[in-house]
């Protein structure tokens, strides 16, 4: 589902390492600001060939599945080699190339520390790829390889006016919460629609939970951050940014 029409940009684009991961550490906010009528996209980098569980070919179907549960209304899986993300000019440009197409005003990206390294790769490649498709010379830059160019050169400059990141997948305080507290059964729901991850069987049972255990987890981790900002249900973000306020009185969270 990679079509976009000419006339639209997307209001928000999810990047992410691999199918699941945006459903796990920010699917109800996508799905939240779908219901609001704002335009969703995902971004995987790889196609999961490399995954413990199923094939790629199993992950592009649940990965259709689990996008229309969540509105979003463009995805799309590049080439880069699952379990060898790496930073690389190429893999850059591609990234890039997807920023012009989708345009999007905010950026998600996977936290910059994590266990594993394409989660963490995946954050720095996607941070330098939204600065590259902002030159407006990058297109005709004899830098750029003749397979980049075309994509490159046919799109406007652009970038993203926000960057935030997703820190579910690690041991972080966030800088602020989403609500999903209705939004949370759709996003268990976006999970789960990845059967042959999610499914009991034998390969990765070390290593994946138990069919039974799964909304246990997201539900207690959804809880927790939830907590934190008074809600029942909430995914965390980091920005790097000193955040701006106008109006003390309209800071949400109680303080005591």
């Amino acid at each position: 589902m990679s079509s976009l029409p000419v006339s639209q940009s997307l209001d928000i684009l999810a990047i992410a390492a691999h199918r699941d991961d945006v459903e796990q550490t920010c699917g109800g906010t996508l799905l939240k600001a779908s219901q609001r009528g704002q335009r969703t996209g995902i971004l995987d980098l790889t196609q999961g060939e490399m995954g413990t569980r199923g094939t790629a070919e199993d992950r592009e179907r649940e990965a259709d599945d689990a996008a229309k549960i969540l509105g979003v209304i463009w995805r799309k899986a590049l080439d880069i080699p699952d379990g060898r993300v790496e930073n690389t000019w190429d893999n850059r440009l591609k990234v890039a190339a997807v920023i012009r197409e989708t345009r999007p005003r905010v950026v998600i990206l996977p936290y910059w520390k994590g266990r594993h390294p394409d989660h963490y790769t995946t954050s720095i490649l996607g941070y330098e790829a939204c600065f590259l498709a902002g030159l407006s010379r990058l297109g005709s830059s004899d830098q750029v390889p003749v397979a980049s160019k075309q994509a490159l050169s046919s799109l406007p400059p652009h970038r993203p006016f926000k960057i935030v990141y997703a820190t579910l997948y690690y041991d972080i305080r966030p800088t602020f919460v989403v609500d999903i507290s209705e939004q949370f059964e759709g996003k268990f729901q976006s999970i789960v629609a990845y059967k042959s991850q999610f499914g009991d069987q034998e390969a990765g049972k070390d290593i994946f939970p138990a069919h039974d255990e799964i909304r246990t987890r997201v539900d207690a981790m959804a809880r927790f951050y939830g907590m934190l900002g008074g809600v029942t249900h909430a995914e965390p973000f980091l920005q790097k940014e000193v955040g701006l306020v106008e109006d003390l009185l309209a800071i949400p969270v109680k303080s005591i």
